[in-house]
């Protein structure tokens, strides 16, 4: 009976299904959508350029999440086609500001950074909870990083930002587990991306080392990876795809960290 537990058809774990996530084109956020594309969901995504690398059978809208009127845009065409949804992954984010510390970081810097990482996601939850409320059930799932417990000076505004993303994402899941909507937190460590790419890149810039003497520093400012490398985003969306799925039906208002052993506190 213990093994029957273990059988699953994964290629039909998301039948029927309606998801929607941010910023579906390049990176983490590709792998999960492919990852659940590829067990049945029903998936739109978005960004703010189109992209021409999505299979035909995923939805694209085309918006910028970090302003109110993207997330407007991005509510308003997901229940058109739609009609609810029932997953919903917060995985935009990010930081473009500069990596030069506290002083070189302006009100705009900290303004962009928090509507990206923070208020993006607090909209979109806000439009499409009212849906998971009628029909008493919806996964939400927020894209934070280890960054929020290992702050550093190369990426203030940004940690600060995931902070405030997991505090708030459990506030919310206190208050809607009794409705059946599951929502958690996954904080991935270093994972190379093309994001991360570009993050290097500026800090060779300020610190003056070539690209991979900044790889590794960031490496060391994390405090190192027990695994000896970043993760991969195939890995990242694994996790998430889980969460998403029934298999978590008793998984809420938890920080699930993915970061190859970096975070070594209790």
């Amino acid at each position: 009976m213990g093994n029957n537990l273990l059988l699953f058809d994964i290629s039909k774990e998301f039948e029927g299904k309606r998801v929607l996530v941010t910023g579906g084109t390049k990176g983490i956020g590709n792998a999960i959508v492919l990852r659940l594309l590829n067990s049945g969901a029903r998936i739109i995504t978005t960004a703010r350029t189109v992209s021409e690398g999505l299979p035909d059978s995923v939805g694209f809208i085309q918006a910028d999440v970090s302003t109110p009127e993207g997330t407007e845009k991005i509510i308003k065409d997901t229940l058109e086609k739609f009609g609810g949804l029932d997953v919903l992954v917060n995985n935009v984010g990010g930081s473009s500001s500069s990596t030069a510390g506290a002083l070189a970081l302006s009100d705009e810097d900290w303004m962009n950074t928090f509507n990206a990482n923070l208020f993006a996601s607090v909209r979109l939850d806000r439009g499409f909870l009212p849906f998971m409320l009628k029909q008493h059930k919806g996964v939400i799932v927020h894209i934070s990083s280890i960054q929020r417990r290992l702050p550093g000076n190369m990426t203030m505004a940004y940690s600060a930002a995931k902070a405030a993303l997991t505090n708030y994402s459990k506030n919310l899941a206190t208050q809607f587990g009794p409705e059946g909507i599951r929502i958690n937190t996954v904080a991935p460590g270093f994972t190379e991306t093309k994001a991360a790419e570009r993050l290097i890149e500026r800090m060779t810039q300020n610190s003056g080392n070539d690209y991979n003497g900044a790889r590794q520093e960031l490496m060391n400012a994390l405090g190192g990876i027990p695994l000896g490398r970043p993760g991969k985003p195939e890995e990242i969306a694994e996790l998430i795809a889980f969460l998403a799925s029934d298999r978590a039906s008793y998984i809420t208002g938890s920080e699930h960290t993915i970061d190859g052993g970096t975070i070594r506190t209790i």
